[in-house]
């Protein structure tokens, strides 16, 4: 891997690939939702969606498909809560259309308002059919009961009624704000000519002017110092209810990383987890179990989710409360460390084997300024974790009062959630 800051302020990510006659571009900014004001809830989504409405050169999103599809590239773009990425993966010798396109779209997005006011009802509708959804829903709602009034706990479309009042006067300057060369990283992955590279990002990207500060514009959490266990019911009228179970966690820094993944894993990071043995093999009570994490700059958190039977909530909470309890009393074994030690290492080793994955990598790291660490010494810090270090997070991280429940269901009283939790944890 090879970085460089340009004049503008730009970093420039090379990572190069043996094997692989395809190349990936990604461009990653510093905005997301947690950046938002009021008045601006669902920004950072908003133009997402509207960056592929048309450019000065190429003025309607048909014209930016074509130039795509003429190519046979793979293309998207993601919003997250602290940052947003637009991609263009295509064979290697194409990959000039693909700075060409990005740096267009990026830089020369037309933003008319009739395409605004348009993509108001295609997001309204977006909204909706992840809030319909409870499968879908439960992580949002998870994240606003741990995260309870935070710019963390909001979700990162906004909601229908903030993007109908969305002006795009306000949206044009919070974009012009964030979407500067100074903020970007690029980072190209696959098959790659080096100086190709470099005379590349001049071209497209280096002509643009930038602003010099930074923007980092948004609220850091703080933990309560007085935490107690929250349980929160979304009613719907459902058979099949979604539990959500967790709570802080590690931020992107944090040196008990390695250890709290390891144990994600040995509690429901894969079929042969804990949790999937006891709840789906063992009982039948859930077709999915698993344990999620999410990381940011300043904290982060964990999840455990499952989809059961609105009539087996509380036997299932009960497995997974006794689960946290016996890891915080007895630890893990030392098979059990070993097996999620090359769990991840192979998982690692097959993503890595993707420029685009590759590209994500290294471009997180430096659009947060984080610790270069490169997916072999991520491995290498994975196989030391002891088993103490994992039993030791266990019982930091599953205190009863730092536990969070969001329930999607047909519920009304949290009282008997509450009392497994208190009970059993």
């Amino acid at each position: 891997m090879l970085e460089k800051n340009l004049a503008n302020g730009l970093k420039l990510i090379k990572v190069p690939l043996k094997n692989t006659k395809t190349t990936t571009v990604l461009v990653l900014l510093p905005v997301g939702s947690r950046y938002e004001g009021p008045e601006l809830y669902g920004a950072s989504h908003f133009i997402e969606h509207l960056m592929f409405k048309g450019t000065k050169k190429r003025p309607n999103n048909l014209k930016i498909a074509r130039v795509l599809d003429a190519i046979g590239a793979q293309f998207n773009a993601f919003t997250s809560k602290d940052h947003t990425g637009y991609w263009i993966k295509s064979a290697a010798d194409k990959v000039e259309t693909s700075f060409d396109l990005l740096s267009d779209m990026l830089f020369h997005s037309l933003f008319h308002s009739k395409d605004f006011q348009q993509e108001k009802g295609v997001i309204v509708e977006e909204i909706k059919m992840y809030q319909e959804n409870p499968l879908f829903y439960i992580e949002d709602f998870f994240e606003q009961t741990l995260y309870n009034g935070h710019s963390l706990g909001r979700t990162i479309s906004g909601r229908s009624t903030d993007v109908r009042k969305m002006k795009l006067s306000k949206l044009l300057n919070y974009k012009n704000k964030f979407y500067q060369p100074g903020q970007m990283v690029v980072a190209v992955a696959g098959q790659i000519d080096q100086k190709q590279i470099n005379s590349l990002v001049k071209k497209y990207f280096f002509p643009q002017e930038s602003q010099k500060k930074k923007q980092n514009q948004y609220s850091a959490f703080s933990a309560p110092s007085n935490p107690k266990t929250k349980v929160k019911i979304l009613r719907r009228k459902i058979n099949q209810a979604q539990i959500a179970l967790g709570g802080l966690g590690c931020a992107y820094h944090d040196q008990r990383l390695e250890a709290l993944m390891l144990l994600l894993i040995i509690l429901g990071g894969n079929m042969s987890s804990r949790l999937f043995n006891e709840v789906r093999v063992k009982r039948g009570l859930a077709y999915f179990v698993k344990a999620d994490l999410d990381l940011y700059q300043d904290v982060g958190s964990y999840s455990i989710r499952a989809g059961v039977d609105k009539n087996k909530v509380l036997e299932t909470l009960e497995v997974i409360a006794t689960e946290l309890h016996r890891v915080k009393k007895y630890g893990v074994s030392s098979s059990e460390l070993k097996r999620a030690q090359d769990y991840f290492q192979g998982t690692m080793l097959l993503s890595l084997e993707d420029p685009s994955l590759l590209a994500s990598w290294y471009a997180k790291q430096a659009l947060f300024s984080l610790e270069k660490i490169t997916p072999a010494q991520r491995i290498k810090k994975i196989k030391k974790v002891k088993a103490e270090e994992i039993q030791d997070l266990a019982n930091h991280f599953f205190q009863k009062s730092k536990i969070n429940l969001a329930l999607i269901g047909p519920f009304q009283n949290p009282k008997p959630f509450l009392r497994v939790l208190e009970n059993k944890v």
